[in-house]
């Protein structure tokens, strides 16, 4: 089916997917299906604000503006059910940069932080990096679909006296839309020994199935041991303007977060950011859901292809995310899976023990043309049957 989406050729442009990948595989030219951004031209009406940002020509210091902070709450509430009040949001440039300043504020050096895995890996970095203990709690598979481990999450909370939870919603990589029990039960468990818990929800708009995406601060009385991240960033395709919101309703824990902020001199972002998240909330559903319509037929094109062709292989279902879990764990061995991907297939793809997983899965993004998800689906197969295992 032919799509509205204009498919954008990044190699070549400073493109950490297509460009950058030595660092990681010690090799060039693979075909990027590893960081988390979409290979899709941004929605016109965006462009058109930027261009008209940039025509105004005087790039000095500015504040977020009322209409901004107006589409941010309007977003929350009309896509998500979550009333937010101006008051409550606080900047910072990415999620990732607002992960570590919320750890940051609400912990001291040498206490623990946990974090479900397989994980997001800069989310296993924030403890480490940060001079707090990591602790982890392992989702396990249950019919089919990974689920939270509740008596191991309390028990590593009671164990490690855990002091922050760094929690992903939907979650990256297994693409997982928790539902509301498992998030209160997470957050109840988290009330009864005290831990602050920092809700990653940058993914929120990506849910397939006809699920909703639950904010984890709409599931009950959380207010004063949560904030809640978003962005624009993963809906629109807009990581590289940096510009994220820090939703953090309880005035104490907004005082701690500030303070932190104010100290490191981080207090506005730059002009762009604004501008693109404020007209991508505004204008920016038909864009989405077209990103939405492709991203759903390449997952199914992996899935049929993959099932059909890789026995053995296990698939999650792709309930949020436009990253697909792949585990091969059934089918290659760990020391296989370098030269199988990128030497075999030429694919360049997230390995699972990069997560705190299985080193026998990967994350595929699924966020490119229709062609890449194809022709990196027959690779695998037909280098899979070359194996003699198929």
């Amino acid at each position: 089916m032919k799509t509205n989406l204009e498919y954008v050729e990044r190699r070549g442009t400073s493109c950490k997917k297509w460009d950058n990948q030595t660092a990681m595989f010690g090799t060039d030219g693979l075909m990027g299906l590893w960081v988390a951004d979409m290979d899709f031209r941004a929605a016109e009406p965006i462009i058109e604000a930027l261009h008209k940002a940039v025509d105004f020509g005087v790039f000095g210091y500015v504040y977020p503006w009322d209409a901004y902070y107006k589409a941010v709450m309007d977003w929350e509430r009309d896509r998500h059910g979550y009333h937010i009040e101006k008051d409550w949001l606080c900047f910072a440039p990415g999620v990732v940069p607002g992960f570590n300043w919320l750890m940051m504020a609400n912990s001291e050096p040498g206490d623990s932080v946990l974090v479900l895995t397989p994980s997001y890996y800069p989310m296993l970095e924030a403890p480490v990096k940060n001079g707090r203990k990591l602790v982890t709690s392992d989702l396990v598979v249950v019919d089919g679909t990974l689920r939270v481990d509740f008596a191991d999450f309390e028990k590593k909370i009671a164990e490690n006296r855990v002091k922050v939870f760094l929690l992903c919603s939907p979650h990256n990589p297994s693409g997982r839309v928790w539902e509301e029990d498992e998030l209160r039960r997470m957050m109840d468990i988290c009330r009864k020994y005290g831990v602050y818990v920092v809700s990653d929800e940058i993914h929120q708009d990506i849910v397939f199935g006809g699920r909703k995406h639950i904010p984890t601060a709409t599931v009950g009385d959380y207010d004063d041991m949560l904030a809640t991240l978003i962005a624009a960033s993963k809906t629109f395709n807009l990581a590289g303007l940096q510009n994220a919101s820090v939703i953090i309703p309880d005035a104490a824990g907004r005082a701690r977060y500030e303070a932190l902020t104010a100290g490191i001199r981080v207090l506005y972002g730059n002009t762009f950011g604004y501008v693109a998240a404020e007209t991508a909330y505004k204008t920016g559903v038909p864009w989405l859901e077209e990103v939405l319509r492709v991203i759903g037929e390449n997952e199914k094109i992996v899935r049929k292809t993959l099932t059909e062709g890789v026995p053995g292989v296990f698939i999650p279902e792709l309930q949020g995310t436009y990253l697909l879990w792949l585990d091969f764990s059934r089918c290659l061995r760990p020391e296989e899976m370098p030269d199988f991907f990128e030497t075999k297939c030429g694919l360049a793809m997230d390995y699972g023990n990069w997560f705190g997983g299985s080193p026998c899965c990967v994350r595929m993004n699924l966020a490119t043309r229709r062609e890449n998800i194809e022709k990196a689906a027959a690779a695998i197969v037909r280098e899979y049957r070359k194996l003699g295992r198929a």
